[in-house]
């Protein structure tokens, strides 16, 4: 039975430890493979990751980002005047709506219409949020709110 004392590692499986500084016929004397001289010559060597030999370091130029980003989108915001002016009486206003008009940057974010201005026309709004105030003047108007 094979005793643990004589277990030995597979031929090939392991290197010899390079030996250096023991003359030029090695290939790895003199300078021991680490050049000439400067600071990665000499002894105790290892310059800290992200040193960059006494000026500012990039990490330190660049400004921190403080606070928080919310993962909720702000809405975008959508005036009754501004409806009152792109939109004819019988009309759907959704956001692909407003979007194609344009009264608002991207139709992917919510939008949500306030009561500004007045409104003399009866629309459909659908896929949109309304200010309580805007609901009233619409649906004064003889508009619909489908949420």
């Amino acid at each position: 039975m094979l005793k643990l004392h004589e277990l030995k590692p597979k031929g090939g499986s392991t290197k010899r430890r390079k030996v250096v500084g023991r003359g030029l016929g090695s290939g790895h004397g003199t300078f021991s493979g680490r050049g000439a001289k400067g600071q990665k010559a000499r002894a105790g060597a290892s310059i800290p990751i992200g040193f960059e030999g006494g000026r500012m370091p990039l990490h330190r130029q660049i400004p921190k980002k403080r606070g928080f980003t919310s993962r909720h989108p702000k809405h975008q915001v959508l005036d009754l005047d501004q409806i009152e002016r792109k939109f004819n009486a019988g009309e759907v206003i959704s956001p692909k709506t407003a979007f194609d008009k344009g009264l608002i940057k991207y139709p992917e974010i919510p939008v949500k219409v306030l009561a500004e201005g007045k409104l003399s026309k009866a629309l459909t709004f659908e896929k949109v949020r309304v200010s309580r105030s805007a609901r009233e003047k619409i649906e004064q108007a003889g508009g619909k709110i489908n949420v």
